[in-house]
This record gives structure tokens, C-alpha cells and sequence, in this order.
């Protein structure tokens, strides 16, 4: 489903400040493939995501979607086959608007997006039963606004219009950060039964090591733009945070005691 070839990114090319971010990194994925990514501050995470998504253009290299050439493409050309979720809760929602109209700009991503013809009460029945796997109460509440929805809700509800329109790759970027640990826990497992049921190819970013052992078939880590591991299938599942912490430090000859500084950004 997605495929990058050698890309490389660098920021203030030729000024004291230069940095290059993504270093000929290249990945496979398989459709359906759940991808957790960590690494330390700087290892390119988040930027590998901006790439994939058009917000970065890559200096070198290609990134091949469903087997589509999107390298050049731009974001809001991208958007139609790209689901992503960033950090903050707020990014992914209009405040001001109400929850239906939310979902239906996002039910109509890539067609006709204006609201002047009205949500039908067709829609409104597929919105409610949306809502209503989510277990939060809120297929009750499609004529609210959503500011008055906690930082929780308004991430679940991004999730469910990132993923409404069943996006060839859904990008999740530090989702859970900003949220305390028992909502953090309810989204995670929202996030999943989401991309179990659609079969989402999905690379999630997350700054915690137990929830990236825990969550998706496949783990990678990166460190200074490039991935220097990647671990799947049973060798994933019966990693500790203890084995994931002696990886690190061997493949980047640290020597770190914890996952404090690995997933700080």
C-alpha cells in the first residue's frame, strides 16, 4: 500500500542551521499493516509523516501509494486518500461548527464539500451509528457544537473523520500525547478497533514505548532520519520495554536507562 524509495529531506540548506532530517530512508507497507514508530527528538519521525502526507516536499527519492507515484503531489491533492490525526485535539475539528457538520465535511472529502444542500437524514443515521461505536455518548449529540466537546471526544471524533472515508493510509502523529492516561487508554483503544474494522494501513508515532509494544503487527524505530529497526509478527509481541531500551543503545551506541529521553520530542 505504501512504498518510499530513498527519500531525504534536509531544512536550511547551505546556512549554519542546515539539517538533514530524513537521511535515504526507505519502508514497505503491506495493506493493513499497523506500524508503531519511536525514536529520540530529532530522529525524524514526525517529519516522515509530514512527507508522506505532502506537507513536506522530499529532496530526494519517491513515495508510491496503492502503487501511484504521489511524490510531487500536494497536500490538499493527497488528502483525499490520507487520513491523519496530529497531537493536538483541537487540529482536527471545527469548534464552531456542529458535530454532524464536522463528519459530513469529512464524509465528503474529495467531493463537494459545501454544506448549502443540507445533511440529509440519511447521513444523519450513518453519522449516529458512527458515533455510537465509538461508546461515548455523542450519536446523541450530533446538534452540538464541538468546543464543547473534552479534549477526548474531540480526538475520538478526528479519529472517526479521519477514518469515515476508509483512507488508503491513516497517519497518526503522537494522537494520545496531550491527553491524560485513562482518556489517552480509551482513544488508543478506539484508534484500534477502527483500524482493525477497516483494515486501515496505518503508521501511528507514539511517545510510549509500552503502548508501541502493545499496539499494531509492526514496530519500527528511528534515529537520525533513518529506521534502524524493524520488528514484527512474534519477535514484536514478545518485546519488553527493558529488551526495546538495550536495541536502542546497541544500534546507536547510547546508553540509556530508561525511555525518558528516547521519546521526549
Amino acid at each position: 500500500m505504501l512504498k518510499i524509495e530513498n527519500i531525504s529531506k534536509t531544512f536550511n540548506k547551505s546556512t549554519i542551521n542546515e539539517k538533514k532530517v530524513l537521511n535515504n530512508l526507505s519502508l514497505l507497507l503491506n495493506k493493513g499493516d499497523f506500524v508503531t514508530v519511536i525514536g529520540s527528538n530529532g530522529a525524524g519521525k514526525s517529519t516522515l509523516l509530514n512527507t508522506i502526507s505532502g506537507m513536506y516536499i522530499p529532496d530526494e527519492g519517491h513515495i508510491y501509494l496503492d502503487n501511484k507515484d504521489i511524490s510531487k503531489l500536494k497536500e490538499f491533492q493527497r488528502a483525499k486518500f490520507i487520513g491523519r490525526v496530529f497531537q493536538d485535539p483541537l487540529m482536527g475539528t471545527a469548534a464552531d461548527m456542529l458535530i454532524e457538520e464536522n463528519l459530513a465535511l469529512a464524509n465528503r472529502r474529495g467531493k463537494n464539500r459545501t454544506l448549502s444542500i443540507g445533511i440529509n437524514k440519511k447521513e444523519r443515521i450513518i453519522f449516529q451509528e458512527k458515533l455510537k461505536s465509538l461508546n461515548l455518548g455523542l450519536e446523541d449529540r450530533l446538534s452540538e457544537k464541538v468546543g464543547v466537546l473534552s479534549g477526548g471526544q474531540r480526538q475520538a471524533l478526528t479519529l472517526l473523520m479521519a477514518t469515515i472515508q476508509e483512507p488508503q493510509i491513516l497517519l497518526l502523529d503522537e494522537h494520545t500525547a496531550a491527553l491524560d492516561p485513562a482518556t489517552a487508554k480509551k482513544v488508543l483503544s478506539i484508534t484500534e478497533n477502527l483500524v482493525q474494522k477497516n483494515n486501515l494501513t496505518t503508521l501511528m508515532i507514539t511517545h510510549n514505548m509500552q503502548d508501541a509494544i502493545d499496539y499494531g503487527n509492526r514496530l519500527i524505530m528511528m534515529d537520525k532520519g533513518k529506521i534502524i529497526l524493524d520488528i514484527s509478527g512474534e519477535n514484536k509481541n514478545k518485546l519488553t520495554k527493558f529488551e526495546l531500551i538495550n536495541k536502542f543503545n546497541q544500534l546507536t551506541e547510547n546508553t540509556l536507562e530508561n525511555d525518558n529521553i528516547l521519546l521526549s520530542r
